[in-house]
């Protein structure tokens, strides 16, 4: 397993002194929404006649083929700025339609050539997305699965259902890790809804920490919402600096990507966004400027991007490039960058 993992020295990253040289293994974690993985047959219940060949986006086999490969090679390549033909450990997906689709994603070359598996399971929600998980099994090893729903609490939001919160728990790295995928509800929904799944979420994970004090819990996913919203900040109490971090909240790495960088991972009417995120609990930290890695410890996060992911002329020059924008087929990626976030422990 080891073979696999980018070593590194303390004398670059650490500032050790070369007699004290130390080798570390540093994993990649990462997110991406994919945009409407489709396949092109209807599922009863779900409101997916769109992505049927006869459909508003006329899909057939040969668009969702490419929509396959194109998936499969973001995915791949995620991560390999720092572990060149490693890649993540784990991604976790939204905007899936079903096991069958995750099937075929990961039987793509890009994905099977590193054995990648897959946690999918199916959800209530009306379109028929899902969020799933990919993951290579010689890095991160399943321990269980479970389905955690997205629950309203008005009168009138009772026959409504959406996306749970799709919770893996495993090992990485010799350790307990359990991630927790989510889409919260969309921005033409309300706040309120955003701020109740953040409240949900935050319970889940202190739910967790009861179950295991030692458990180290990223929460990830498309929160249709920024870091600075009160869903985030607040509600899951993902706090923007090391420094503020308390026993019982999260770190966010991506708030000050945006709020001092500038950046996102996607863009409406010329402005960023960073709705995709991977919120981490504080025993994955170093705080107070130690530098212990003798546990799996935060190192460092990064928007993935690369130079097809966007559109390169005419009116949406330099945004993502989508798979189908204004009716129009592009052979695209999707709406959103991902994410990854990078871990590093002590061999």
């Amino acid at each position: 397993m080891r073979k696999l993992l980018l070593v590194l020295f303390c004398t670059v990253l650490f500032g050790t002194s070369a007699s004290a040289q130390k080798k570390f293994s540093v994993y990649a974690i990462g997110f991406y929404n994919v945009e409407n993985l489709f396949d092109t047959t209807h599922d009863e219940g779900k409101n997916d006649h769109d992505f049927t060949p006869t459909g508003s986006y006329q899909w057939n086999e040969m668009k969702y083929n490419h929509k396959l490969h194109n998936m499969a090679s973001v995915l791949a390549e995620m991560g390999t700025d720092v572990l060149p033909n490693v890649g993540c450990a784990v991604i976790g997906l939204a905007e899936v339609e079903n096991d069958h689709v995750m099937s075929d994603l990961t039987s793509q070359p890009e994905l099977s050539a590193r054995g990648y598996k897959y946690v999918h399971i199916e959800g209530p929600d009306h379109r028929g997305i899902d969020c799933a998980l990919i993951y290579n099994p010689k890095l991160f090893t399943v321990r269980d699965t479970k389905l955690v729903p997205y629950v309203y609490d008005l009168p009138k939001d009772s026959t409504r259902a959406t996306r749970g919160f799709l919770t893996v728990s495993g090992t990485l790295a010799g350790e307990h890790v359990t991630i927790v995928v989510c889409h919260l509800p969309s921005r033409g929904a309300g706040s309120y809804y955003r701020e109740l799944g953040g409240k949900q979420v935050k319970a889940l994970k202190d739910s967790l920490l009861r179950e295991d004090p030692k458990v180290k819990v990223l929460v990830m996913g498309d929160m249709n919402d920024d870091p600075t919203n009160k869903s985030i900040h607040e509600c899951l109490s993902a706090k923007g600096e090391i420094s503020e971090v308390g026993a019982g909240d999260m770190y966010n790495p991506w708030y000050n990507i945006l709020v001092k960088e500038g950046t996102g991972t996607l863009q409406y009417q010329g402005k960023w966004n960073l709705f995709d995120q991977i919120i981490m609990t504080p025993n994955l930290l170093n705080k107070d400027g130690k530098k212990d890695f003798s546990e799996l410890k935060y190192w460092k996060n990064q928007i993935f991007r690369r130079d097809y992911l966007f559109q390169e002329s005419g009116k949406y020059k330099g945004n993502t490039k989508r798979t189908t924008a204004g009716g129009v087929w592009l052979d695209g990626y999707s709406d959103h960058l991902p994410v990854v976030t990078y871990f590093v422990k002590q061999q």
